[in-house]
């Protein structure tokens, strides 16, 4: 392609930060390296100005070669955000979108915005004929809808650009598609130098043992709103909020739209200003939810997955993942819509009601993605497990049940340190909750006058009783539901019966 000439490079239409530059360099000396037959992959944290970065390429690549471009997007809000930020960069631009049937006055555009589906169709039908295309930039580039299109740009040069470089498919990896990975700066790093806010991050343990997984490697609907719609978890949702989030800007996000319709009814009733989007909204519904979300300073919304690309409101100041999923890509783009900076605004609050930070880490966590691009597979096989991640959950008595054992100074009781005793000095495995039913009834008999207070007292500990049945099973490496659940209901039987024996001595 030969050197991008000195005085294009005085051209800059906006003020472009060093990072930036920086990477812009990196991808021009691929392009002078390999101007044809070229994938290049970019990766950038959202919020990280990849629709800059890109603009900036598109404008320079056509003044130094005189050949066009074309930008593919998955929907159609990033088709118009795209040719927006094209058209501030000076690029004169063209939107191909399902009105646009031929292209008569392609001699006029040297750049082209096209949605995916609608180019592919445009193509397959030769409706449209593309000339002097010299480079293709993929927009979230980790949808594999793309790859059809390969096909029909096989001389020119590929960058997609993504912040998370996973394929949305485990079976078809972005190293079957793509070259090279270029990486950009950190989350950690842009949040030091001012241009993403900071997280600060809250979890809840969830019980995500009745989930299923689904054909696309994620939970599934079904599953995930019997879990999310019953009143335990609403409960849990609404306490958080109001506990760590209550007069926050809060955008949730649910896996289904039951889920966000009873969250919706939830906060409703609570009294919270709250509004439900999701994709069965009309174009001028979601642009009336999203006004009054924008200009509502204590707005609550909740909405299924639509608002993970193509959302830009800085004001958000909380982000609640009301849902689990496998995916890295959406943890990343979920998280991502609290991460704006304003004036106003360096840090956002994130609660987790999914155990998705103890699946993937912190989302300002540095990740090697090089080593994720080039295997994938390996990635996927050491993801933590729902089963290893709740063997890490810590039960503790919330304070309006240990207000009701004032008496009681040790309510504490460790699982596998009894369990380790047992097999030291050769005792039965079950010693272990014989124990934990002795102290359990010692709690309930001393904080009550008689056995029927006692008692009422015993069903102030089910979760803490739920809890160490699991600690117990995972010991002896017999943790199926089923034995879970008759254990519990014998640990149950037991504690009554202890309790009354307590009382019938006294």
């Amino acid at each position: 392609m030969g050197s991008i000439p000195a005085e294009i490079e005085k051209k800059e239409q906006k003020v472009l930060y060093d990072y930036q530059k920086r990477d812009i360099n990196k991808i021009f000396s691929r392009l002078e390296e390999f101007p044809k037959n070229y994938n290049l992959l970019y990766q950038l944290p959202t919020g990280g100005g990849k629709t800059v970065i890109f603009s900036e390429i598109v404008r320079r690549y056509i003044e130094a070669t005189q050949k066009k471009v074309v930008v593919l997007t998955h929907r159609i809000e990033l088709c118009a955000q795209t040719s927006k930020m094209l058209t501030e960069f000076k690029v004169k631009n063209k939107v191909i979108n399902s009105n646009v049937k031929k292209l008569c006055d392609q001699d006029e555009y040297m750049c082209f915005v096209a949605m995916v589906e609608t180019l592919n169709n445009r193509l397959n039908e030769d409706q449209l004929e593309l000339n002097n295309i010299g480079m293709v930039i993929i927009d979230e580039a980790h949808y594999n809808s793309f790859r059809k299109l390969f096909r029909f740009f096989e001389n020119c040069f590929i960058l997609g650009v993504t912040a998370t470089p996973l394929s949305s498919n485990m079976k078809l990896p972005m190293k079957d598609n793509y070259n090279e990975l270029i990486v950009g700066d950190t989350i950690n790093s842009l949040i030091g130098q001012g241009f993403l806010a900071k997280p600060v991050t809250y979890t809840y343990d969830v019980g995500l043992g009745a989930l299923k997984i689904g054909m696309n490697g994620d939970y599934t609907v079904k599953s995930s709103e019997e879990l999310y719609t019953n009143m335990m978890m609403q409960d849990k949702l609404l306490h958080a909020y109001e506990e760590r989030n209550k007069g926050k800007k809060t955008l949730i996000f649910n896996n289904g739209i039951n889920t966000s319709v009873y969250v919706y009814d939830t906060f409703k009733r609570a009294g919270y200003p709250i509004r439900h989007l999701d994709n069965t909204n009309s174009r001028q519904e979601r642009a009336e939810i999203l006004e009054w979300f924008k200009n509502t300073p204590d707005a609550i919304l909740t909405s299924v997955s639509i608002l993970t690309t193509g959302f830009d409101e800085p004001t958000v100041e909380s982000i609640i993942l009301n849902r689990a999923t496998k995916s890295l890509t959406l943890y990343f783009q979920m998280i991502g819509r609290g991460s704006r900076i304003l004036p106003s605004k360096d840090e956002f609050s994130i609660i987790d009601l999914g155990n998705n930070t103890a699946r993937f880490g912190l989302w300002n966590s540095d990740v090697d993605w090089q080593s994720i691009f080039r295997s994938p597979d390996f990635y996927y096989d050491n993801l933590v497990g729902d089963e290893e991640i709740e063997r890490n959950f810590k039960y503790v008595l919330p304070d309006d049940i240990r207000k009701e054992f004032p008496n009681s100074k040790d309510i504490g009781f460790d699982v596998e340190a009894e369990y380790a005793k047992t097999k030291k000095y050769s005792l039965r495995s079950l010693t272990v909750l014989e124990k934990s039913i002795e102290q359990h009834a010692n709690m309930c008999a001393e904080n009550s006058e008689d056995v029927f207070d006692a008692r009422i007292l015993s069903r102030l500990l089910d979760k803490d009783i739920e809890y160490r049945i699991r600690r117990y099973s995972y010991c002896i490496s017999k943790s199926t539901k089923n034995y879970r659940d008759w254990l519990e209901e014998d640990y149950v039987r037991k504690l009554r019966s202890k309790i009354n024996q307590l009382f019938i001595d006294k």
